[in-house]
């Protein structure tokens, strides 16, 4: 796809959507950001920016928002799904019908669907139907929007079971500012960028406690092999978990004050309730559905893959847990090898088998 020779379409007008169809628009491509409501589109239109999502940052020669669906989705080469994973499955249904033939979907979103458990790559293969076939990509990386739309520069993955899908991505959204590597290896991608936020809210915690630095170390540390831990026994890479979908997605939203879930953790550990923190954001903190629906994996895995931090953000914001008696019962944790669980560099000491 070359910039000025086809369409992106995108679905959602969340600060994330905005900002990715800001910088496709700047590379001289045309984007449609398709808006729920007529009303919503003229507004958008009039004002030339976001302003409820992504105030100050002006709409470039390109892009449009639209209330029609069909008018948006026409002659795109590329849907762009930049919604809450709460609403993926809602979405892929209503886009199912403007899906085109050749058309490449995108999502955008870091999640994973309560009780289903599935990556939002599931549940759109599932809703769009074989049609699709391997003409969908997952974006994940450490992605803060309003850095993004300031021009600032970032780094982010693009995955796809095709190689050449991944590929035919990254020539349309890397750009001299955003760097975008490939991967293959959707299973990883999809849970790096969607486990980091549970413990971008311990973090927050931490943060709110003023446990300083030493601790957040350690949070981000000891859940990057909760992330592994769990992402290898689903089917992903271990190395990906290092890379960017990994540890830089985990290192951007457990220390950036424009991280949601390291927000809702903070406002926690100062004693707010977590309806009334939620009730006030602009946007969704995925990371409280994904406690949930990490647990739910582990279960289903036969209770064989430890989750530790999570099990104790679940515990905070579900049962009422103090978040001090949380990291207590954390740092109380009988002795083990740092790596048990991980493979045999880390199965093999005498130590490995203790919790």
């Amino acid at each position: 796809m070359k910039a000025g020779r086809e369409k992106v379409a995108i679905v959602g007008t969340t600060a994330w959507g905005t900002t990715l169809g800001i910088m496709v628009a700047r590379r001289g491509v045309e984007v449609a950001l398709w808006a729920r409501s007529e009303e919503e589109s003229r507004k958008l239109n009039k004002e030339g920016e976001n302003a409820a999502r992504l105030p100050g940052f002006a709409f470039p020669p390109g892009l449009r928002a639209t209330g029609s669906l069909e008018e948006a989705a026409g002659g795109a080469g590329l849907l762009i799904l930049a919604v809450p994973s709460p609403s993926m499955r809602a979405n892929a249904r209503v886009v199912k019908g403007h899906v085109g033939e050749g058309m490449v979907v995108l999502s955008v979103a870091k999640g994973i669907e309560l009780d289903s458990t599935k990556r939002m790559s599931e549940v759109i293969a599932e809703e769009l139907g074989p049609a699709l076939g391997s003409r969908l990509a997952i974006l994940s990386g450490p992605n803060l929007s309003q850095e993004i739309a300031r021009g600032l520069p970032a780094a982010t993955v693009v995955a796809a079971a095709d190689d050449a899908v991944a590929q035919q991505m990254q020539a349309i959204l890397m750009s001299p500012l955003f760097r975008v590597y490939t991967s293959t290896d959707v299973i990883g991608v999809e849970l790096g960028g969607a486990l980091k936020n549970i413990i971008a809210l311990a973090c927050g915690m931490s943060d709110g406690l003023g446990y300083g630095d030493n601790a957040k170390a350690a949070l981000m540390g000891r859940g990057l092999v909760e992330i592994t831990r769990l992402g290898v026994a689903l089917g992903a890479q271990p190395l990906t978990f290092a890379g960017l979908a990994g540890l830089g997605d985990l290192v951007a939203t457990c220390s950036s004050p424009l991280s949601r879930n390291r927000f809702v953790g903070q406002e926690l550990a100062r004693g707010r309730a977590l309806p009334e923190i939620t009730s006030t954001m602009m946007g969704t903190a995925e990371g409280i559905n994904t406690t949930v629906a990490a647990r739910q994996l582990a279960g289903r895995l036969g209770g064989g893959v430890e989750l530790p931090i999570t099990a104790q953000v679940h515990r905070v914001l579900f049962e009422g847990l103090d978040v001090r008696q949380a990291v207590s019962e954390l740092m109380g944790r009988g002795p083990k090898a740092e790596l048990a669980d991980l493979g045999p560099s880390g199965g093999d000491g005498p130590d490995a088998g203790r919790n």
